[in-house]
């Protein structure tokens, strides 16, 4: 059975919202882990559906006498979401942010690959996000740790989960987050009683 639209759309609408993200970062212990406050996680995130960076080139004059300049050029990266971390307190962006990847219909592993690579190149230079209106106020300059994250469905190719375990690039399967919200919050509640112990 292929990936319909309708999966692809449903996962994107999902993972757009600031509070369903933290559902899917329940799926991958190692990048919850990152959200600056497990008390206020909503307040530690910011969602960038499909999103645009402003990224610096420098390019030189054929005029050796003129030297070079810098110029800021309009850029969209091929992920679903840019999730960014901030300090819910200070509400400043923090170093860390993580590229979120839907699996596409008809999309080949190399295809997905490539559009991790592609976002490698084009935040391997100075940039700085196009924020939503709700947080444009933020400093949002480049990364210290740009990290992926691509989602799968349960019909997504066995040779596409093979190519991703290789390479080593963490995956997760979509669920709705209807389904896996109450889970979430289960794990989120032991792990606050635990600190508070």
């Amino acid at each position: 059975m292929s990936i319909k639209q309708s999966d692809y759309e449903n996962a994107l609408a999902d993972y757009s919202d600031r509070e369903n993200i933290i559902s899917l970062l329940s799926q991958y212990r190692e990048y919850l882990a990152m959200i600056p406050s497990m008390r206020r996680p909503s307040d530690s995130l910011i969602t960038i559906p499909l999103p645009l960076a402003k990224v610096r080139h420098v390019k030189s004059h054929s005029d050796h006498t003129i030297g070079s300049m810098s110029v800021d050029e309009m850029v969209s990266i091929p992920c679903e979401i840019a999730l960014l971390m901030c300090d819910p307190e200070w509400k400043i962006k923090m170093g860390v942010e993580i590229l979120i990847f839907i699996h596409r219909p008809q999309e080949n592993f190399s295809d997905l690959l490539l559009r991790w690579r592609q976002a490698q190149i084009s935040l391997a230079n100075e940039y700085e996000w196009i924020m939503p209106q709700t947080d444009d106020h933020m400093f949002s300059d480049m990364a210290e740790k740009i990290h992926p994250l691509f989602v799968i469905f349960p019909q997504t190719s066995p040779r596409i989960i093979k190519g991703l375990s290789g390479s080593s690039l963490p995956f997760v399967t979509y669920n709705s987050v209807s389904a896996i919200a109450p889970e979430f919050e289960q794990k989120l509640i032991d792990s606050t009683s635990l600190n508070l112990e």
